[in-house]
């Protein structure tokens, strides 16, 4: 018989601001819910960078990620992720250096290459980003040479890349395509593909980065997870209401409207005025989550997990009242037996 897949479980945090919240509240929130995943025996907690976007409290992950490894004691805690292009890849080193010099063995550095916005607002970041795929992978080579202190050789031999420390942040590079999974797999890098942007073909582009990896000074063997929305309630109706307020949330941001997460009650009459259009990307992105009781979030996330070929799930969770995302987590965390610390 073959033997259950023990799984970790992570976090991916967007400081979602709800209507009628703030971004003062949805930071706070962001805090309170790395406190709990942290007594809950979570493994890691990423937190996302996103410009332009009034509905997430989030654009500078390195600013945010000490904050919280100060208030927490067991989690990793990273970036989920710095979108490289806007940036020096020596100053994202040297970030990142200081955070693990800080809080040794427990910060990660997750890279993205999207804009995390949209392209005006990415050109204010980085006016000289040609959004280039080599220029991103001469960034990585930089980035692996900034961390790894083997500039011999190089132009930049001459730079002393601080502060030095014995441990180094574990590198990952996130995607919701295969090219960057590619990437990972040629330096040595953890993978984390981004199923609640792509529900599709994410496990054979797993598949691609584990069997092309190479082994480097950072990882040795392959190390991959998935990314998902997932909406754990203690009954099947409250996740579907629950589902409803994510309905409307993807749509709006999809039609490029900067509203918060909406209240049951305006999900509710949303749905009342959709046109053929909007319920079939509605459909379209509820392959992009799972929502349910603990026992069917449980099968379902198994499932993926297998497909995945992975022991690690990174979960996002968003939802209008704060309460609800705190048992939404906490019922996995009880789902997968995971071991409470402290």
């Amino acid at each position: 018989m073959k033997e259950a897949r023990k799984i970790k479980l992570s976090v991916l945090d967007q400081s979602p601001v709800r209507e009628g919240g703030t971004a003062e509240q949805a930071l706070q929130e962001t805090l309170e819910l790395a406190k709990l995943a942290d007594r809950l025996g979570y493994t890691r907690y990423w937190v996302s960078e996103h410009h332009n976007s009034l509905g997430l409290a989030g654009p500078s992950p390195e600013v945010l990620i000490p904050y919280l490894a100060a208030h927490t004691q067991h989690l990793r805690v990273g970036s989920g992720g710095v979108m490289l292009p806007h940036y020096s890849a020596l100053k994202v080193a040297q970030n990142f250096r200081l955070l693990e010099a800080l809080y040794p063995n427990r910060i990660d550095l997750g890279i993205g290459r999207a804009p995390g916005t949209d392209r005006k607002t990415a050109a204010l970041l980085n006016p000289y980003n040609q959004f280039n795929e080599q220029d991103f992978v001469t960034q990585l080579i930089d980035l692996d040479r900034y961390l790894q202190d083997g500039l011999n050789g190089s132009e930049a031999a001459e730079v002393k890349v601080t502060p030095r420390s014995a441990t180094t942040p574990e590198c990952w590079l996130l995607s919701s395509s295969g090219q960057s999974g590619v990437f990972a797999a040629h330096f040595g890098m953890g993978f984390s593909f981004a199923h609640f942007i792509n529900p599709n073909g994410g496990p054979e582009m797993m598949h691609n980065y584990q069997t092309r990896f190479t082994p480097s000074a950072m990882l040795k063997k392959p190390a991959g997870n998935f990314g998902i929305f997932v909406l754990c309630a203690d009954t099947q109706e409250k996740a579907e209401e629950l589902q409803l307020s994510m309905d409307m949330l993807m749509l709006h941001i999809r039609q490029g409207k900067a509203a918060g997460v909406p209240s049951l009650e305006k999900a509710r009459a949303f749905y009342e005025d959709l046109d053929e259009s909007e319920l079939a990307h509605i459909q379209y992105n509820r392959q992009r989550m799972v929502a349910g009781t603990p026992d069917q979030v449980k099968a379902k996330l198994d499932a993926l997990a297998e497909a995945y070929n992975v022991d690690e799930i990174v979960v996002v969770t968003i939802t209008h009242d704060f309460k609800d995302r705190l048992r939404s987590y906490e019922l996995l965390a009880q789902a997968y037996g995971l071991e409470p610390q402290g």
